[in-house]
């Protein structure tokens, strides 16, 4: 046994009236804590190293139970938990407190800029992992072992639905309990850490789910004193999935914002110990405070220091207002984009204003390139295809309509998001139940090729500086033959023209005028060097297709 050393439990309730520490290195009897001024139960103890579980008794100030009645609660700070009893889990070394023992090994790998990422959402258990048995919860090792595929595909930044503990055998997480330790059901923390370091080792981003509007009941915090960190009652109950935090609650006899400190000690915690790379802000309108948000984006990028770092609110419906300069986030999801593109593909026409909208965000009040995170599903949307055949659309043509989708995606001003199995036209209903994408589509020609069509896309997107700027001019509008052509550029030259034909006629010897300057074009998805005479462009546009020309 190794050398017992000091270690000190510590507990912030500082409206609580006692608090002691029950541990399995103790058989669970009562340990005394002592509370001090700052708001603290402390009780220090010996312990050699090595790994225990422990939990807190607390006399609740919490309004749903009796007055100052003992509860048992995990610690608030757990960095691990046990799932079948909820004991928090301690380990460790040299006399401090660890999470694991992995070592990094990709810290040196350069990582994409924000202006450059094509963004992949996906949820852990469905993604991958036991394809032969649907129910089967994916992994951390199960995303793994697919990295090589979302290499091939060319997205450089994966976006992890919710990883914090959240209750049940399968969830989609936005219900979350522990604020510090990781979905256990997905694997162990060092798994977790292997899966963010090897998506590094192939220039990979990884931005976390992160869920601040509100927690879930049995969160420690609620059990401890519910109305010191979050509303008495929700703000608008048919908008309400748990205690919601209160941003704007301050302790003037302690100098501080207990909730917004608890959300920045958690945001550090993940950016220091997992080396994420951006957060997602779910239910950003619910949480209605731009000064949280905008301390909680500050403390992230001073904590990942040199590092890039992406932040993203869900803000529906989606406003300018809550992204950069004057609002509090880099980018905000861009629901329009999706509305507007579902609309004209499932047949309802096209509206050539609308289509200029969803290229080009500055339309509406967005000012720079990562301003909106555009997509045309996400995981609280039905997938395209879906929506393609609810509106009888159906093979060929399906096909034919999720190409020109990929192509305005992925040529547009903003940062491109991918729902995981969008790529080769997974179908599968949206379910927050187990709910695994099928993997054995792209076993079939067209599947195939339609995820070569987007690594294609991807490829340019990732590439090309027009494409890093919001610079885009349309430089040539037929709303009656629905022709549209739009160039993307920067300052330094280069430049990528879009030319799409939104009508259901292939257009034979169609002249595309006003075609921007320079002779050397080349097509890029078909490969071919474009001849441009007088900034006039004549060739067969097929039907709702696109075409991109990169100036060589």
């Amino acid at each position: 046994m190794t050398e017992k050393q000091e270690f000190t439990f510590q507990l912030f309730a500082p409206n609580n009236a006692g608090a002691n520490l029950i541990a399995d290195f103790n058989d669970w009897g009562e340990i005394p804590m002592t509370k001090t001024d700052d708001g603290y139960f402390r009780a220090t103890v010996e312990l050699p190293d090595g790994t225990y579980q422990y939990k807190f008794n607390v006399r609740t100030k919490s309004w749903f139970y009796e007055e100052n009645e003992w509860k048992s609660i995990a610690d608030p700070y757990a960095t691990d938990v046990a799932n079948e009893s909820g004991n928090s889990i301690l380990k460790l070394k040299d006399g401090r407190k660890i999470v694991d023992e992995y070592e990094w090994r990709s810290n040196d790998v350069p990582l994409p800029e924000n202006n450059r990422l094509v963004i992949y959402e996906l949820h852990v258990g469905d993604f991958s992992g036991g394809e032969a048995d649907g129910f089967m919860r994916g992994k951390y090792t199960d995303v793994v072992a697919k990295l090589d595929y979302l290499a091939e595909l060319g997205v450089n930044a994966l976006e992890l639905m919710p990883l914090k503990e959240s209750p049940g055998d399968f969830n989609w997480g936005y219900s979350p309990i522990h604020y510090f330790a990781p979905e256990s059901s997905y694997g162990t923390t060092a798994e977790l850490k292997e899966l963010i370091d090897k998506c590094h080792g192939l220039g990979i981003r990884v931005i976390v789910d992160g869920v601040y509007n509100h927690a879930n009941t049995d969160t420690p915090l609620a059990q401890i004193d519910h109305d010191y960190w979050f509303h008495h009652e929700p703000k608008d109950p048919e908008q309400s999935w748990g205690p919601e935090f209160n941003y704007e609650f301050f302790d003037e006899r302690r100098g501080l914002r207990p909730a917004r400190n608890f959300i920045c000690d958690s945001i550090r915690f993940w950016i220091n110990e997992y080396q994420i790379d951006g957060i997602r802000f779910d239910a950003a309108r619910q949480i209605d405070n731009f000064d949280a948000l905008r301390s909680f984006v500050g403390y992230s990028r001073e904590m990942a220091s040199m590092k890039p770092f992406f932040t993203v609110a869900e803000y529906i419906p989606p406003t300018p207002e809550v992204t950069e300069p004057e609002g509090p986030v880099e980018s905000c999801w861009n629901d329009a984009f999706m509305h507007i593109m579902i609309e004209y593909l499932t047949g309802a026409g096209f509206d050539l204003e609308r289509i200029k909208d969803a290229i080009d965000a500055k339309r509406l009040g967005y000012a720079n390139a990562t301003s909106v995170t555009n997509y045309l599903a996400n995981h609280d949307q039905n997938r395209l295809f879906l929506k393609l055949g609810e509106n009888g659309i159906l093979g060929d043509e399906a096909y034919q309509r999720a190409r020109l989708g990929a192509l305005v995606l992925l040529t547009a001003v903003g940062v491109p998001m991918i729902w995981m199995g969008e790529e080769f036209g997974e179908h599968v209903p949206l379910s927050e139940q187990s709910n695994k994408i099928n993997w054995t589509l792209l076993e079939t020609d067209a599947n195939r090729h339609l995820f070569d069509y987007y690594r294609t896309l991807i490829a340019l997107r990732t590439s090309e500086p027009a494409f890093f700027t919001a610079n885009v001019e349309f430089f040539h509008e037929d709303a009656t033959r629905g022709v549209l052509g739009f160039v993307r550029y920067d300052d330094d030259g280069n430049a990528a023209a879009v030319v799409v034909n939104l009508s259901d006629d292939e257009l034979e010897d169609y002249a595309v005028e006003n075609f921007p300057e320079g002779r050397d074009w080349h097509e890029w998805t078909k490969d071919y060097d474009a001849e441009i005479i007088d900034h006039r462009l004549v060739g067969t546009l097929e039907r709702r297709a696109g075409l991109i020309f990169v100036k060589k």
